[in-house]
């Protein structure tokens, strides 16, 4: 387990994701910068939610459809309801998750709740997601990378420049099994009229401003090269609340995408 304490005096990207969630595992620093940016921007909070909709989507996808029962979450932020491990295993109880972060109030809480997860293994790593070689050789521990693997990185990429992002898709892709798949679901400039953009664009200044990790909206373009050699599932790259929705559910455009492709 880390050893480095949790700073408190300086918002953190999963705390306040975890606040815009409905969460308790933040502190005031997080909840501020979280009104503060949802107050300029409220579309954020529903955003959230898409991004847990689509998780859940995604991996019953695979496992009922695509027959993917191994999942590499790079990326984990502070556990919520929904869950990787807990949507597949409720699926499949052999289902097998390996999550993988640095933050340590992620490191403390993932040890936790993965302390019982039944008889599959959930295991956690505790890495920096740019140091692949070690964050694969520890997942090897708990999946065979030798068979396909679904790789989650959700609202992750965003926290990276453009080209240091894609290629570590790249670099992760590269390593997995073919027939494995990569989810990925980001913030993008669409479906926002100029004043909804104004306001984003100082929600970001916000945000970089009091915020550890930076952020970096995507234009559709540049999100759709995560995929680059990859074979979208249908529909493709789309606004979170289109992939995949339930025949009752309200469908909207958000400026938030997401995506999964396999790799053959």
């Amino acid at each position: 387990m880390t050893d480095t304490p949790v700073d408190t005096t300086v918002a953190h990207t999963s705390r306040v994701w975890n606040y815009w969630l409905g969460g308790t595992d933040n502190y005031p620093v997080d909840r501020e910068v979280g009104d503060r940016v949802r107050d300029l921007f409220p579309q954020v909070a529903e955003i959230a939610r898409g991004d847990r909709l689509f998780l859940r989507r995604a991996v019953t996808h695979l496992i009922q459809r695509e027959g993917v029962t191994q999942f590499l979450v790079v990326g984990a932020g502070l556990p919520t309801a929904d869950n990787t491990h807990e949507v597949a295993q409720a699926i499949d109880p052999g289902a097998r998750v390996v999550y993988v972060d640095n933050d340590p109030l992620v490191v403390a809480h993932a040890r936790t709740l993965l302390a019982d997860t039944g008889t599959a293994p959930a295991r956690f790593v505790d890495a920096d997601l740019r140091d692949v070689h070690k964050v694969l050789e520890a997942a090897a521990r708990t999946l065979d990378l030798d068979q396909p693997v679904a790789l989650t990185l959700m609202g992750t990429m965003g926290h990276f420049e453009l080209d240091e992002a894609l290629r570590l898709v790249r670099v992760y892709t590269e390593a997995l099994a073919p027939g494995s798949f990569v989810a990925v679901c980001d913030g993008v400039l669409a479906h926002m009229e100029v004043d909804d953009a104004e306001r984003a664009a100082e929600g970001m200044r916000i945000w970089a401003e009091n915020v550890a990790q930076p952020y970096h909206m995507r234009t559709v373009e540049e999100f759709d090269r995560f995929f680059d050699g990859l074979e979208l599932v249908e529909p493709g790259t789309v606004s979170v609340f289109r992939w995949r929705p339930g025949p009752a559910e309200t469908v909207r455009d958000l400026p938030q995408y997401a995506g999964l492709a396999k790799k053959v």
